[in-house]
């Protein structure tokens, strides 16, 4: 079942016009941001039903949804893995792109889609297999950026990697153990930064196939931080040296 919960990506999908059915916690108390929601259900037409918040404390698997939960009518973030080239053709700008190798969280995925929106990401890329995709989760923790980012589910990331830098993107992934500082690389270009999983961090052949590594510099004891945390902190670096 295709859903998206929580006020921010409900109200997202339904400026998309991607709702086929809106469904409102029958105990839910009015308040602006709600009434936002309905009267955009109401002017796109879509179908408002009340049902009882343990219905939608069920599909939702106990995730906070703010009392609101639309039926999507199709996933509209997924991209076909061959427009990705037509979308750097069209682009008016160097490239800025993200590349997940392997997150496997939800809130992680979610958490970076809202990071790389609000740095102005021109895409995030994501392999297929081994990896979350576009989770109801994952859109409500996104607050409306899943459906305004596209999203790039490819079956084989060394071959898609391989084809970004052929079309003069420059690959630079996150690894903490390099030499190379974030915040001494230019990131100005056409780019792509590459970030690995949970833990794991980036497999060897992703690795491999990055022009440079980077590391963000830790001035505590931690040795790393959470995927979505770097994330946000290399995109804004990016956006930093980007606007300048």
């Amino acid at each position: 079942m295709n859903l998206a919960f929580g006020i921010h990506a409900v109200e997202a999908a339904l400026k998309k016009s991607a709702v086929s059915e809106l469904w409102v916690d029958e105990r839910q108390k009015p308040n602006p941001r709600l009434k936002k929601v309905l009267d955009l259900a109401n002017r796109g037409q879509v179908k408002i039903v009340r049902r009882p918040r343990e219905e939608l404390d069920k599909l939702t698997n106990g995730e906070r949804h703010q009392g609101v939960l639309a039926h999507l009518i199709q996933q509209t973030t997924a991209v076909k893995q061959e427009d990705l080239m037509s979308l750097l053709d069209e682009l008016d700008h160097p490239p800025f792109l993200l590349v997940l190798d392997g997150v496997t969280d939800p809130h992680n995925l979610g958490a970076c889609l809202r990071s790389a929106n609000a740095a102005g990401v021109d895409a995030v890329i994501v392999p297929k297999d081994n990896a979350v995709g576009m989770t109801p989760v994952v859109r409500k923790v996104a607050c409306g950026a899943a459906e305004d980012t596209p999203f790039y589910q490819v079956t084989n990331l060394a071959r898609t990697l391989r084809d970004l830098q052929q079309a003069g993107v420059w690959l630079i992934g996150a690894a903490g153990e390099t030499d190379g500082d974030i915040y001494q690389t230019d990131l100005k270009g056409p780019l792509a930064l590459v970030m690995g999983a949970e833990g794991k961090g980036m497999r060897r052949l992703t690795r491999e196939h990055c022009d440079l590594l980077v590391k963000i510099p830790m001035a505590g004891t931690v040795e790393s931080l959470n995927v979505s945390v770097a994330t946000g902190v290399c995109l804004f670096e990016a956006l930093r040296q980007r606007q300048n």
